[in-house]
């Protein structure tokens, strides 16, 4: 594969060579990964770059709905949306349903929007391990907007907020009981809690609960990159429309005030800072995993870990000593 040749496609902003080049990122093959380093090393120096919204909520909150509606608002305006939707994987089989794109049918068929459903692989965060990179990919692909929906809401979906400018929390109307094992670390990364299914009967309700979280808002945290008034908490109806408008103004509205304020260069900094470390770290779990010699040490140290032989801790201990050995 000519990566010159994609990463030129890619940039004029062809959908089948976008969609060639995430399939490229997004494998595990040793050449493959050597051919997206590469593919992306082409496109480092674009200049382009959209805004990267992650979003995640409850199940049943209603997420690819609000993203339909939200995502078809944008393309109205002129914008161009890419939607990276992860699914999440089965511990047995290791597949995925990756029904996001048929519950946006009309979204899927916008010529300015690009929906890309994508297996979490059992990775935690709520994202695939190389959801970052497709952000990159998309944003080379002059993409105005990148929605990143995660798998669901939990301890580990904060990931999300290490790949985006922005991070949304979908609520439903008097859904504060089913958050509450992960309030803290969802709170206390959220830039705006979006209520929800706020129509018809149950819009009193949920102005009661948005009414609910602003306030939690405000007694939970300050950041140094927020300005007066955030984070927020708003209603929004994916059904009706109403509200959408007002959370895009406020969206802007934060990302115009971090921009002027250099906190969205700093965030970004940081989070490639992140993920540098991070493929660090996986590309040392993929090396422990391919060596032959050190998955017959770990399968040994394992098995007397299991008959009781030798603590957990210390087996590991043994094994990082093996390892700086090897290394050294």
């Amino acid at each position: 594969m000519d990566t010159n040749d994609l990463a030129a496609r890619v940039k004029a902003g062809e959908r089948r060579a976008l969609a060639r080049a995430i399939t490229l990122v997004e494998s595990n093959r040793a050449d493959h990964r050597v051919q997206a380093v590469a593919l992306n090393e082409a496109l480092a120096g674009t200049g382009r770059e959209a805004l990267r919204l992650g979003l995640s909520g409850t199940p049943g909150v209603g997420k690819s709905t609000f993203i339909e509606a939200f995502g078809t608002m944008l393309t109205g305006q002129g914008l161009k949306v890419a939607v990276l939707a992860v699914d999440p994987s089965s511990t047995r089989s290791g597949g995925s349903i990756l029904g996001d794109k048929t519950r946006m049918e009309t979204l899927s068929r916008d010529s300015n929007a690009f929906i890309r459903p994508s297996p979490s692989q059992s990775q935690l965060g709520g994202v695939a391990r190389r959801t970052r990179e497709v952000v990159a990919l998309c944003e080379a692909a002059g993409f105005d907007v990148v929605l990143i929906e995660t798998v669901g809401v939990g301890q580990s979906e904060t990931m999300v907020a290490e790949m985006s400018d922005l991070f949304l929390l979908l609520l439903a109307p008097a859904g504060g009981d089913e958050l509450q094992g992960v309030k803290r670390g969802i709170m206390e990364i959220a830039d705006m809690i979006l209520v929800n299914k706020a129509d018809g009967d149950l819009k009193p309700v949920a102005n009661r609960t948005c009414a609910d979280y602003a306030g939690a808002l405000r007694l939970l945290r300050k950041r140094p990159e927020d300005p007066k008034g955030f984070p927020k908490a708003m209603t929004v109806s994916a059904v009706s429309g109403d509200g959408l408008e007002a959370a895009w103004e406020e969206m802007q509205t934060l990302a115009a005030w971090r921009k002027e304020n250099s906190h969205w260069q700093a965030r970004r900094a940081m989070q490639s800072r992140h993920w540098f470390e991070e493929e660090v770290r996986q590309g040392l779990l993929a090396r422990l995993s391919g060596s032959p010699e050190m998955r017959s040490r770990m399968n040994a140290l394992g098995a007397r870990v299991a008959d009781g032989e030798l603590a957990p801790g210390a087996a590991a201990q043994e094994m990082l000593e093996i390892l700086g050995s090897a290394y050294a």
